[in-house]
């Protein structure tokens, strides 16, 4: 059933001579063995500050403008997409311990079988890395919702397991073994002052082939 009701979307999303190449994805195994389907009709829009502050959720929303059932599809069932060179994957599907992500899409990396994306900061080790050492800390889930809220306009990184499916947040350890091999940008990174997706994000493009 699910597989004819993804081939009527498909059947759907009409040629466009021309457009970008994009590829969606049901589910990571697909992704990570590339076996998509092609579309032509994808559109992709950052999401306002203000709709950040009030649904929370990724930094872009991704849709098929004339395809409203394609459109809920790549919100609630899709896994990820591929436009051109750049990949997106669902928040909604993404877990980062006992916390959801939210809605929409991410920007993400792929990195030596893994892949790297910038969400918003939730859970205490990760929101702790972007809160200022003298603010006041609040226990239990409803404090890390309150920290985590004033972090909206903050993101971090992220890293998929691709055998998982689980998500690991990128801090100071996990990045002290990826730059294990290259000292000298290791000894920069010791220097940072915090693992904001701004700081990590600079390294792991070092790292990339």
């Amino acid at each position: 059933m699910k597989k004819w009701y993804l081939a009527g979307l498909l059947a759907l999303a009409l040629y466009v001579p021309g457009a970008a190449q994009q590829i969606i994805y049901a589910n990571l195994s697909e992704l990570i063995d590339e076996r998509g389907d092609t579309v032509t009709t994808l559109q992709v829009e950052r999401r306002s500050r203000n709709q950040l502050y009030l649904m929370g959720g990724g930094d872009y929303r991704i849709l098929a403008p004339d395809n409203r059932s394609l459109t809920r599809y790549l919100r609630r069932r899709c896994y990820a997409v591929r436009i051109d060179t750049s990949l997106y994957v669902n928040c909604r599907k993404m877990r980062y311990k006992r916390f959801k992500l939210g809605s929409w899409y991410a920007p993400a990396w792929e990195l030596n079988g893994r892949i790297y994306y910038t969400a918003q900061p939730v859970g205490q080790v990760a929101t702790e890395t972007l809160t200022p050492a003298n603010a006041q800390k609040l226990r239990g889930q409803v404090g890390d919702a309150i920290q985590a809220s004033g972090l909206v306009k903050e993101r971090v990184f992220y890293e998929l397991n691709p055998y998982t499916g689980r998500s690991a947040f990128v801090g100071r350890e996990r990045m002290r073994e990826l730059l294990a091999k290259h000292p000298q940008w290791l000894a920069e990174f010791e220097q940072e002052a915090n693992e904001s997706a701004r700081v990590v994000g600079k390294y792991l493009q070092r790292l990339r082939p």
